[in-house]
């Protein structure tokens, strides 16, 4: 499992982004926002709150595959962004490129019925009707509001990491390792699952805060721990995982409802207790520690599976001086 982690392409794809962050962000134009270490979404104080600015685009595998999951999934990622924060979607707008007709239809519809569950609205964007049909794309921006924040890099040495999902699902799209539990569900059900992540900003509960995103579970939470400068020691064998999949492809599926927190340990069954009221699978899976390394443990054998002295994913860590 730690192989198939380290070397998932969902994971290895974010190596670059250093070089983005290192130039936009670190040595980039000086604005309202505060200092950004990975956060799934821009903190921009506005008021007496926080705006919350996020983009993601598709991978063009999906969307040539699955034009009409793309569009739904550009919605569902995008607004788990904001949630994952702490903060609760405005409205959102688009940049798609594509030059077959029937194809762009079926993207469209998908954002359609993505936007209508999660009752977020798309107030614009941008076509590019003569793009080439084997090189579609496909961004969206979203907007959000939060009262109290969720980020990236705080996870602090005594936290536990909580583990958060929704088991009541199915295997989802081919193109892409993934596990669906939005279908069949009311745009009710998933507002009262996502409005758990705004409770617990608000309540100061929880610290950090990601949602699992194309990286996988471990790789997320690896990713929390780069960014927060820290390491983690993480019970395989505590993680809920759906009776259809094994945990090794569990471990690598992209979600449409999971979220790893950091909290300390006083709130940890507020936490879980909240989840499960809300019919969602949550379980303490394991600590941040005061290290650079991050261990899994399964069957009681004991494997390092990153150390942030000579590994790097994102390469974006929080400075202890910030």
């Amino acid at each position: 499992m730690v192989k198939n982690t380290r070397e998932y392409l969902g994971l290895v794809r974010k190596r670059p982004i250093k070089e983005v962050y290192d130039k936009l962000i670190l040595h980039g134009v000086s604005g309202p926002q505060l200092p950004n270490y990975g956060d799934d979404a821009a903190v921009i104080p506005f008021k007496d709150e926080y705006l919350l600015l996020a983009a993601d685009g598709m991978m063009t595998k999906l969307l040539q595959n699955e034009p009409y999951a793309a569009g739904k999934a550009a919605v569902m990622v995008t607004v788990n962004d904001i949630y994952s924060m702490g903060g609760r979607p405005v409205a959102m707008v688009n940049v798609l490129a594509s030059g077959d007709d029937g194809h762009r239809s079926r993207v469209i519809d998908g954002i359609k019925k993505g936007c209508e569950k999660l009752n977020v609205p798309m107030v614009g964007g941008h076509l590019h009707p003569d793009a080439a049909a084997n090189s579609p794309s496909l961004s969206v921006a979203i907007l959000g509001r939060a009262k109290k924040l969720l980020r990236s890099h705080l996870a602090e040495p005594g936290d536990d990491l909580i583990f958060a999902a929704d088991l009541n699902g199915q295997v989802g799209c081919s193109s892409v390792t993934s596990w669906d539990a939005n279908s069949g569900k009311t745009t009710e059900e998933l507002l009262f699952r996502l409005e758990i992540l705004p409770i617990i900003a608000e309540h100061e509960w929880a610290c950090a805060c990601k949602d699992v995103s194309n990286a996988g579970l471990l790789g997320t939470l690896s990713i929390m721990m780069e960014n927060s400068g820290q390491g983690a020691l993480i019970d395989l064998d505590t993680i809920p995982c759906p009776a259809p999949l094994s945990l090794s492809q569990w471990l690598l599926s992209f979600q449409s409802f999971g979220f790893i927190l950091s909290a300390k340990p006083e709130f940890s069954t507020r936490i879980i207790c909240l989840f499960k009221e809300r019919g969602i699978d949550a379980a303490v899976v394991g600590e941040v520690l005061d290290s650079h390394t991050v261990t899994v443990v399964h069957d009681s054998e004991s494997r390092e599976m990153f150390n942030f002295e000579r590994d790097q994913i994102t390469g974006i860590t929080c400075d202890p001086g910030n």
